[in-house]
């Protein structure tokens, strides 16, 4: 309930941003705002799974193709009662990995050529769990809505940009330019600090239910100290707007700090998975 109310209110914030931008082009903007803001909703339910994936360049493995994989997802989605998501692989070199999709029954799951390099497969188990626990929790519906927000507000923000360069602005309201001017400055900003909010407490709970499932911390734990150093030395070329998904933010390497990341500090939650608060 608490998930589906914050999709409710992104939503909602979404489509009346993009229709505050629209007004600076009169009474027709509204209109365009709102068709804006209506695709970019309906967008995100719709096809978070295949734009997430896409912008991932994640192929689907079958069982032949990597058993192992798909045997621990089988094993642990039947311990959580789940129906088995699709099974990708990204081919980016930074250990990681994410779920998606709007609800269990078409949710996917997608790890990192990196992480299959990097983890042993009790270290992957502990990461896959945590994916599943997302799919559980339902997190993925709210942190695709919450990529398709931020997207939304750098769009219209690049909207505001141009109408600042082209005098785009009613003439009758000279502050127009100032807000468009807050607006390119802010909106950046704001798109930040949404995933923020969103993110920080989900993954807590969502490490706390993968130790559950498996009935320690341990596995996790340990993988959580790979993946956290990994991100600092490796590279990624993950779309900032899709960050929050990750099960480590994998921007951990170029992040503004602690305000602006999507994730809580590694070490706090590593702490958390062997004090035993999970239990």
């Amino acid at each position: 309930m608490a998930n589906n109310a914050k999709t409710a209110i992104l939503l909602a914030g979404l489509g009346g941003l993009c229709m505050f931008i629209g007004s600076f082009w009169g009474r027709g903007g509204v209109v365009v705002g709102l068709v804006v803001g209506l695709l970019f909703c309906g967008g995100s339910y719709w096809f978070s799974d295949r734009l997430a994936i896409a912008s991932a360049r994640a192929v689907q493995v079958g069982p032949e193709q990597m058993p192992q994989y798909h045997r621990i997802v089988a094993e642990l989605c039947e311990r959580a009662d789940l129906p088995v998501p699709r099974l990708y692989v990204s081919p980016e070199q930074q250990p990681n990995a994410f779920a998606t999709g709007r609800n269990p029954a078409n949710a996917a799951v997608c790890v990192t050529e990196g992480l299959l390099h990097t983890l042993d497969w009790e270290q992957i188990q502990g990461v896959l769990a945590h994916e599943l626990a997302h799919v559980r929790n339902r997190d993925i519906l709210i942190g695709s809505v919450a990529a398709a927000v931020a997207m939304g507000i750098t769009f219209v923000a690049n909207m505001a940009q141009w109408a600042l360069i082209f005098g785009g602005g009613r003439s009758d309201d000279r502050e127009n330019p100032i807000a468009a001017l807050l607006m390119v400055v802010l909106a950046p900003i704001a798109a930040g600090l949404i995933q923020a909010a969103i993110s920080r407490s989900r993954e807590f709970e969502a490490d706390a239910s993968a130790a559950r499932l498996l009935g320690t911390g341990e596995p996790l734990a340990r993988a959580l100290e790979q993946l956290d150093a990994s991100a600092q030395r490796i590279p990624s070329h993950v779309n900032p707007a899709e960050a929050s998904a990750y099960i480590v933010n994998p921007l951990r390497g170029r992040s503004l700090g602690r305000l602006f990341s999507t994730h809580p500090p590694a070490a706090d939650r590593i702490a958390r998975l062997r004090s035993g608060a999970w239990v």
